[in-house]
């Protein structure tokens, strides 16, 4: 069993920094979840620096406990999991970088373990649903952003972080009648922009809307779309307003606290999910690692997701 090392013994600045303070292992046998780094940023439209998202994450990690205890579970006494380390990515190639990312995905795909992926930009995703497609099928994708990503091109090229979802639904990766995508805001090039992401047949729910229907509305439509079916979880930490994640590429005001970003995760609880990705941790614009603590916490409320689903299934 693989858990993070107790730092009441062991003070939280000693060691390498891995997730929560996991054991840093190459090794697929007795692991039930893995973190992974995906340090790409060359397909950011905007601010890059996503690259040292995974490194600014893992550095506050170490302030998280084993027992969550809005879920009233010890995620260890189910879990073990272990910090898998990066991807190699290829800077300035995102194309190769796809082939990097399913080369390592695959086989941890095919051995069962749930892979929570920290970036690197938003491009990202397309890759790894690329493997999760050819593990389970198409999947659903239940995505938390203010940007729905589903433009056609940015600056006339396909595989940037604003696309990834238009091409996953054209190399049929997703189940769009089965797929949501929450918190979309801000200004935009003109209302198409919204629209293509409801063509492609994704349900979208605006950020105005999340607010006036509220979390518990917001998440009963999460679970009707979604279903029993294989669910991929995509977290733009953009999705919270930059009053609560200053540190991101493209921000948009208007957003949820880290209060009800935590909570909208939280609710994900019986969902069948495959695997996540949290992204766009841009730590050189992160006042007080303010962002750094709210992705870390995402995450850790991930993986709390996957302790209570281990429980459910033990009883």
């Amino acid at each position: 069993m693989f858990k993070p090392k107790d730092s009441s013994m062991s003070p939280r600045f000693v060691g390498p920094r891995t997730f929560m303070r996991l054991p840093f292992e190459n090794t697929l046998e007795n692991v039930d979840f893995l973190i992974m780094g995906v340090p790409f940023d060359t397909a950011a439209s905007n601010r890059t620096g996503q690259r040292y998202g995974p490194q600014s994450i893992r550095d506050f990690s170490v302030l998280l406990r084993p027992y969550n205890p809005d879920q009233g579970i010890n995620i260890f006494d189910y879990c073990s999991g272990i910090d898998y380390g990066d991807v190699d990515v290829i800077p300035g190639n995102v194309l190769k970088t796809y082939d990097h990312i399913t080369e390592k995905l695959d086989p941890i795909l095919d051995q069962g373990i749930i892979p929570v992926m920290l970036g690197g930009d938003h491009s990202i995703s397309l890759g790894h649903l690329r493997s999760f497609a050819k593990k389970y099928g198409p999947v659903s994708l239940v995505h938390f952003d203010s940007h729905s990503d589903t433009w056609e091109d940015y600056f006339g090229e396909k595989y940037v972080h604003g696309t990834p979802f238009r091409r996953a639904a054209e190399e049929g990766l997703v189940d769009t009648k089965k797929s949501i995508q929450v918190g979309m805001r801000g200004p935009l090039y003109g209302p198409e922009d919204m629209q293509n992401a409801r063509d492609l047949g994704y349900k979208v729910i605006e950020m105005r809307e999340a607010r006036k229907l509220g979390i518990e509305k917001v998440i009963e439509q999460i679970h009707q779309r979604v279903g029993n079916s294989p669910v991929f979880v995509s977290f733009d930490i953009d999705f919270l307003d930059p009053a609560y994640a200053p540190g991101t590429g493209t921000p948009e005001v208007g957003g949820p606290t880290s209060f009800e970003a935590l909570e909208y995760v939280r609710k994900l609880d019986g969902l069948n999910i495959k695997g996540f990705d949290l992204v766009e941790v841009l730590p050189t614009y992160d006042s007080g690692e303010i962002t750094a603590v709210a992705a870390s916490s995402v995450v850790y409320e991930m993986i709390t997701l996957i302790a209570l689903a281990k429980r459910r299934n033990s009883n």
